[in-house]
């Protein structure tokens, strides 16, 4: 089964994608509303070596519609989607919401 996950961060990058998911995704550009970006440090050594960066952005919620996280959306598997999840910090939670398109897709937030 097909799912969408929205990425604002390093899930866009390369070699991300290459190591998370085997493949380099197709993105269509879209938008998390109601959302501002913090950075967090990331305290794991293989997701900073992963990414390269050891700060990476934060979606927090302030359900304010004149906060807009501009970002990717992803079609994935399921399965996929699992990957993600062994990539992201316990620092994130992923929730599923509607972009500015009107999809629902999965995105990672501040847990």
């Amino acid at each position: 089964m097909n799912q969408y996950l929205f990425s604002y961060g390093t899930l866009q990058t390369e070699n991300v994608q290459l190591e998370t998911f085997g493949r380099l995704l197709y993105g269509s550009k879209d938008a998390l509303i109601g959302y501002r970006l913090e950075q967090l440090q990331i305290k794991d050594p293989k997701v900073v070596a992963l990414s390269q960066e050891a700060y990476h952005p934060v979606a927090i919620p302030t359900h304010k519609k004149e906060h807009v996280i501009e970002g990717l959306c992803f079609k994935i598997s399921t399965q996929e989607l699992e990957h993600a999840d062994t990539y992201e910090v316990s620092d994130y939670k992923r929730i599923k919401t509607i972009l500015r398109s009107g999809k629902e897709a999965w995105v990672y937030i501040k847990s």
